[in-house]
C-alpha cells in the first residue's frame, strides 16, 4: 500500500520509475512505491519529465502541480502534487491499478 504524507496544499509519495519501456503506464504498486514506466531514456530529465507528465495527466492535475523533491537521477523518486488530498489521491489511485 502506498504510504502518502499530506502536506502544504497535497501530498506527497514515492514513485519507483523504469525509463526506456515500451509504454508510459502506471504498473502498480511496488511495495510502498507507484511504480512508472515510460519511454523516455534517462537523459536530460526526459524521463523524469515524461514521469511527471503522465502522473498529472493520471491524476487530473496540471502538470506545474507535480514536482519532483528528491531522486532527480535514481529510479526511486519523491514526489509532491498540488491539489489534490491523500484520499482523492487514493480514490483515483485505486481507480487506476484495478
Amino acid at each position: 500500500m502506498i504510504k502518502l504524507q499530506e502536506s502544504k496544499g497535497g501530498v506527497v509519495f514515492k514513485v519507483l520509475m523504469q525509463p526506456c519501456a515500451r509504454r508510459n503506464e502506471i504498473a502498480g504498486m511496488y511495495e510502498d512505491y507507484l511504480k512508472i514506466r515510460v519511454t523516455s531514456p534517462p537523459i536530460e530529465g526526459k524521463a523524469n519529465q515524461a514521469c511527471i507528465d503522465l502522473i498529472a495527466q493520471a491524476f487530473g492535475l496540471k502538470k506545474n502541480e507535480i514536482a519532483i523533491l528528491s531522486g532527480h537521477t535514481a529510479r526511486r523518486k519523491r514526489l509532491h502534487a498540488r491539489g489534490i488530498t491523500p484520499e482523492e489521491f487514493k480514490t483515483r489511485l485505486d481507480h487506476l491499478i484495478k
